[in-house]
């Protein structure tokens, strides 16, 4: 990293939550660029029992968030599956990095994964490597540059997903569209 973090105008922070890879990502803007800090996976599988996965979870998150300060968390949501017992694991993960970052006064934005691949792909049907591929290109990474890890990119994918959505401006109204708002209000925009 060549900029210190003083330097970015904010710091976004994104969470693949697992249970026994948790991939995180980290996103510095400066002006309205986005540009990665650190990015990585918290390696879970060779921890035994649930509960000490859980307390590493805390741990690592914590240490990241006061590692690199970040105005904001951008967390995947779980998605829903036929087995409930994954479910309720991979939801506690989830919980315990949201309590991490919340500790230190972090707020959270929870995504989807679809709408997560939609903001990076233009598909929210697309395959993680696709995710992958797409980050390269947007934030002009190098293959060396990326853990061989896909939960890693799927964190990254959060933190800009979040930095696409946070940069939309509001359209109040219930408007769809600033072309629908401008029709609906005609007379609360000027020079038209």
């Amino acid at each position: 990293m060549d900029i210190s973090l003083k330097e970015y105008d904010r710091i976004i922070i994104g969470i693949d939550p697992g249970t026994n890879f948790m991939g995180y990502g980290v996103l510095g803007i400066k002006g309205k660029t986005p540009s990665v800090i650190a990015l990585g996976v918290i390696h879970l599988n060779k921890i035994s029992g649930h509960y000490l996965k859980l307390k590493r979870i805390h741990e690592r998150v914590l240490g990241l968030v006061e590692q690199y300060l970040p105005d904001e968390m951008s967390i995947e949501a779980p998605f829903y599956g036929k087995n409930v017992q994954s479910m309720l694991k991979l939801g506690r993960a989830q919980g315990v990095a949201m309590a991490a970052a919340l500790s230190r006064d972090v707020p959270i934005t929870e995504y989807e994964p679809r709408k997560i691949k939609m903001a990076i792909t233009g598909n929210g049907g697309s395959s993680k490597e696709q995710v992958r591929e797409m980050l390269k290109r947007i934030l002009s990474l190098t293959d060396e540059h990326m853990p061989p890890e896909l939960d890693a990119t799927d964190a990254l994918a959060a933190a800009l997903c979040h930095f696409y959505e946070s940069g939309r401006p509001l359209v109040s109204g219930g408007a769809k569209s600033w072309k629908e708002f401008i029709a609906k209000n005609p007379g609360r925009v000027s020079g038209l």
